[in-house]
């Protein structure tokens, strides 16, 4: 009976027979696993329509069929036990439609299987009392879930109010109806989020129903927070309200009841989803059981109904109080189900897996598999890595077991994040199942503790639950889309997103509180197709009557970093990002064009500080992406605003040590030293310039140094050279003439003849200030002034930076750096071919003093390369023939082949070179902007940023305020020719939560047409061939068919011609 829920009282002489035969089943079963097992089998081969319901695994679902009969026929002669045991059943398949049919099927299994093996050994009236039972909890579950509807939409309602969120409309056009197809967002937006995501014409949207949290929910309090009393606020929600009452009630050191508030939200949110209870509860059981001091669950409760009755006091009624009774003695039921096993489960499992730890393994783990595999033979195609890799997986979850007994909390938290991986391989949930029973049994099996055994089983169907929750929930069309590649499925599956979610729907997928990133998930598994089909996807912008929608805020926001992760993995979607990043009109004034650039993510990120894109895409090295018009623009924007003071700056105390370098070494003291007298203000000048480089500008620059190498010594950056680890600012160019002018000025310093001369006297013997002449500055001299040319080389050098104020003078300077190697590569064979031929004429032993020894023939030959030698050295040459010969094969060699040789490499780099000359600029240019900002003021890149005024609509048009975040120029008309709008319009409702139109230039590309066109071919060739076929039977056979193809009127042709042949050829014999 489905209509009403009474307790059921039986005869009990027919409870009495119906526990006996019940009884004497379970004992001819021999074990509990058998009878499981029998019962499991008879329903499930009864009910194939009820097989894809089954998705627990099978080993855990057979034990929960036998306990729940167990349970049913054990209360028959208690009539109020049976009514709550019968009434949590019901709970527990409330999201199942339970039919009278599926009741008739399941009750007649199992009447048929305890007849089938026990005969004739029990009374007729034990199958009348087993019918009974069975009818009776079959009506309840039908009840239950018919009934019982009301009582969970108060309890959504009131625990909305509670928590003061919007409470649902039942009509179902709030957005969390259905998920749209198991899509799962990070959460909802807030106001700003959403004014950010896209402009508002009119007014921003109203705010949107946030979905509810997993877990931990929004419950979460911080263990300072359970120090209640002192300084509690007024309390507005749930949570505050309970603790407020908690401390009012005496229940403050209560550390237990603040467990399960933590996760009160999650289990009131899934009341309706049995399993999802069932998981809380378990997670929830293991968290108490860390807890010190008795449980009451009933103390809970009163807070919970005082709470509640606080903060609903208007709708607060009987009808409340039934609700919520109800659902806190289904949750006690569950909790007291595992109250005290835990902590026995974790001992016995920890003993058993310390007795293991020295046994070789290797054979369980084969046998797991093997098990796995016979049971789930599609799994093969999953677990296609090494049996290495497949045993430390097998490891990994024997950890886990027990991990979930010691630290639940991190682990539900780390098998959501493994969930979430598994749906980016495409692992499906139904392989879970086949796995724990594989592994449970073999663990059985191969330990014989049944202890163990069941404290192992029962965490491995958590921690599976767990990870098949995740992937169901997880399993979204995008990451189908994703797993097979597919732009045109990709654009499917988001086409019926509501247009406010459409970006969180590739941007991420959250489960519990865990999160992943399609985009970036596709980006790391090469899904390049999938990946750029989903940035063309958000940098497109849409538009209603009221708002833009455009992702790029939504894309920068959750990835930061998108511009390094598409140079360092998929470089070839850079320009796919660049050029969603810019809106052109297709209409022109005066010659000129509107251009929007929203480039705001890429000057300024999040901290309001400069955005490191520049500073990834010139490390990048790309001369090509470098001139990109948005990087160019972004690029001279912040050079010329802001980078260019800056570096000149820093530019100008080098330069002026320069100057003061250059009047001390090679001005002043130009032809000092042939003149017998000497101005002694000169000589003072020298040496105040000298002492200002020693004392000022050599410990600056040593400074700097030790700050650079410091820093890279405690971040570890090095770079490995054979067997030494050098710090990587050293590779860089200026940083390595820097240290190579510090070091020289050390070495001058040392050296200099002026503090070698102080106090003693001139050779003449007179006295000067600040001479260099005397015994030991002469002697030091010669020295000293070849390190002087190196540090004005030096000095010279680190000013070509300025080179970087033009970009054809840098473009120059740069090609001229690129094509270097090739002179480098020059001057080696030229060094090669002179040690070859010295070596050859030292070898000859001719009477020629120039080429008798190597080093001399080396000088000799690098001579007459460079044009040095004279005539009358050729004519002494002549009375060696042998000598001249060889000579004469040097000059060809060296002057004709190699000189025609280095001009040839020369015009090809240059010609190869000079098409990217302006990109090599500009990343010189990028990376100088990267390092003069360190120098810049907050103060003044705050009024630059500002300045800009990034944070004001910009203009699509005349009267057309678009979105903020952007800079809008013009250009000229011929530039770049926009024939196309670039803002996909559309018209009818503007309601945030109704997903777009469908777009026919997205869905109907090439690869479409060219996929029905190919499908039309197909099909008109099978015609074709069937006809052909069908119409020569019809010849063959009967000579009066009439064919209607082409094919079959042809062949008839044929067959008369031939006939009419015939009768000719007999007519001629």
């Amino acid at each position: 009976n489905d209509q009403v829920f009474e307790e059921l009282r039986a005869h009990p002489e027919v409870v009495r027979e119906t526990q006996g035969a019940w009884q004497m089943f379970l004992r001819v079963a021999e074990t509990p696993e058998a009878a499981a097992e029998a019962v499991f089998s008879a329903v499930y081969d009864a009910a194939p329509n009820m097989q894809a319901l089954f998705k627990t695994p099978r080993a855990v679902l057979s034990m929960r069929f036998l306990r729940g009969l167990n349970s049913i026929i054990t209360s028959l002669h208690d009539p109020k036990s049976l009514k709550i045991t019968t009434e949590a059943l019901g709970f527990q398949h409330l999201d199942y439609e339970v039919t009278t049919a599926w009741v008739c099927l399941f009750r007649d299994a199992l009447v048929d299987l305890i007849a089938t093996e026990l005969g004739n050994q029990c009374a007729d009236v034990a199958w009348q009392g087993l019918r009974i039972a069975l009818n009776y909890v079959g009506g309840a579950l039908i009840y239950v879930r018919v009934h019982y509807a009301s009582r969970l939409r108060i309890l959504a309602s009131s625990w909305a109010i509670a928590n003061k969120q919007e409470v649902l409309n039942q009509s179902g056009e709030e957005e969390g109806e259905s998920g749209h197809h198991g899509e799962h967002e990070a959460g909802g937006d807030t106001e700003a989020q959403k004014r950010k995501q896209y402009g508002d014409k009119v007014g921003a949207p109203g705010k949107e129903k946030q979905p509810p949290s997993s877990g931990k929910g929004s419950s979460n309090v911080n263990a300072a927070d359970r120090n209640r009393g002192s300084n509690m606020e007024i309390p507005t929600t749930f949570p505050q309200m309970f603790r407020f009452n908690a401390a009012v009630m005496g229940f403050a050191e209560r550390d237990w009841m603040f467990e399960v508030l933590d996760s009160f939200d999650a289990i009131v949110c899934n009341v309706s989803n049995s399993h999802r209870l069932q998981e809380e509860c378990d997670v929830l059981s293991l968290r108490l059981s860390k807890c010190k001091g008795p449980i009451d669950l009933a103390e809970f409760k009163a807070v919970m109904l005082a709470s509640l009755r606080s903060l609903v006091p208007k709708g607060w009624d009987s009808d409340h109080e039934v609700a919520w009774s109800w659902l806190w003695r289904n949750v006690e039921r569950l909790l007291s189900e595992q109250t005290g096993k835990p902590m026995r489960q974790e001992r016995a499992l920890t003993r058993k897996f310390s007795e293991m730890e020295g046994m070789d393994l290797n054979d369980f783990r084969q046998q797991v598999y093997a098990r796995f595999f016979e049971l789930a033979p599609p799994g093969q195609d999953f677990f296609k890595q090494s049996t290495t890799r497949l045993h430390f997986v097998a490891d990994k979850v024997a950890a886990m077991t027990l991990d979930i007994y010691k630290d639940p909390d991190s682990l539900v938290n780390e098998l959501s994040a493994c969930g979430l991986r598994h749906v980016g391989y495409g692992i499906p949930a139904e392989l879970c199942g086949p796995f724990v029973c594989a592994y449970a049994g073999v663990f059985k099996k191969y330990t014989g503790d049944e202890d163990a055994s069941e404290a192992f089983e029962w965490s491995l169907s958590l921690i599976s639950r767990i990870i098949s929750r995740v992937i169901n929930e997880g399993s979204t069309l995008v990451m189908r889309a994703i797993n097979a590649n597919s732009s045109k499925h990709l654009y499917k599956a988001v086409a019926c997103a509501p247009r406010s979610k459409r970006a969180s729907w590739v941007l991420s997928i959250t489960v519990g509180s865990q999160s992943i990133s399609p985009l970036m998930w596709a980006i790391e598994t090469g899904s390049l197709d999938a990946a750029g089909a989903i940035i063309k996807d958000l940098l497109t912008i849409r538009a209603d009557r009221d708002r833009y929608y455009y992702g790029v805020d939504a894309l920068f926001e959750r990835h930061p970093d998108i511009v390094k992760r598409l140079c360092m993995d998929a470089p070839v979607l850079l320009p796919t990002l660049l050029d969603g990043l810019i809106w052109r009109s297709r209409l022109t004034e005066n010659g000129k064009r509107r251009v929007v650039y929203f480039c705001k993510h890429l000057i300024v990120n999040q901290d309001e500080e400069l955005a490191k894109a520049i500073e990834w895409l010139t490390q990048n090295q790309d001369p090509k992406m470098i001139c990109h018009p948005v990087i160019s623009y972004v690029i001279d924007l912040v050079w010329t605003r802001v980078a260019a003071r800056a570096f000149l700056y820093r530019k100008t105390w080098l330069l002026l040590t320069a100057m003061v370098f250059m009047f001390s070494q090679a001005i002043l003291n130009s032809g000092l030293h042939t003149k017998e007298t000497h101005n002694p203000i000169v000589r003072g000048l020298i040496f105040v310039f000298r002492l200002f480089i020693y004392a000022v500008s050599w410990p600056s620059l040593a400074s700097v140094h030790i700050k650079r190498g410091r820093f890279d010594i405690i971040t570890k950056n090095y770079v490995q050279v054979y067997c030494v680890k050098v710090p990587k600012h050293l590779f860089e160019f200026n940083s390595m003439i820097s240290l190579l002018l510090c070091a020289i000025l050390a070495v001058m310093l040392g050296l200099c003849p002026i503090f070698h001369c102080l106090g003693k006297p001139e050779p003449d013997g007179d006295m000067s200030l600040f001479t260099e002449r005397c015994a030991d500055g002469d002697r030091h001299l010669q020295v000293y002034s070849f390190f002087s040319m190196c540090g004005m080389l030096c000095y010279w050098a680190l000013l070509a930076d300025l080179a970087v104020f033009s970009n054809r003078v840098c473009a120059f300077a740069l090609i001229f750096g690129h094509v270097m190697s090739e002179v480098g590569l020059f001057l080696l064979s030229l060094c090669f071919a002179l040690l070859a031929f010295a070596s050859a004429t030292a070898a000859l032993k001719e009477e020629d003093e120039d080429f008798s020894t190597i080093h001399m023939g080396m000088r000799a030959f690098l001579q007459m390369f460079l044009g040095m030698a004279s005539s009358e050295q050729y004519e002494h040459l002549t009375h060696f023939p042998v000598l001249f010969t060889v000579v004469v094969v040097f000059c060809f060699v060296t002057g004709v082949y190699m000189v025609n040789l280095l001009v040839a490499q020369l015009a090809c780099a240059y010609s190869e070179t000079f098409e990217d000359m302006i990109g090599w600029a500009r990343l010189k240019r990028g990376s100088v902007c990267v390092a003069s900002m360190e120098s810049v003021g907050p103060r003044r890149w705050r009024r630059f940023v500002e300045s800009l005024r990034l944070d004001e609509p910009c203009e699509f048009g005349e009267g057309d305020v678009g979105m903020p975040g952007a800079i809008q120029m013009t250009e000229p008309a011929g530039l770049n020719i926009t024939t196309t709008d670039l803002i996909r319009r559309f018209g009818g409702s503007t309601w945030p939560s109704a997903p777009w139109p469908e777009d026919d230039t997205v869905t109907d590309n090439t690869e479409d047409r060219m996929d029905r066109l190919e499908k039309l071919v197909k099909k008109v060739m099978k015609k074709v061939v069937e006809s052909s076929v069908g119409g020569g039977k019809r010849n063959t056979g009967s000579a009066s068919g009439g064919g209607s193809s082409l094919f079959s009127s042809t062949a008839k042709t044929k067959s008369s011609n031939g006939s009419s042949d015939q009768n000719n050829s007999q007519q001629d014999e």
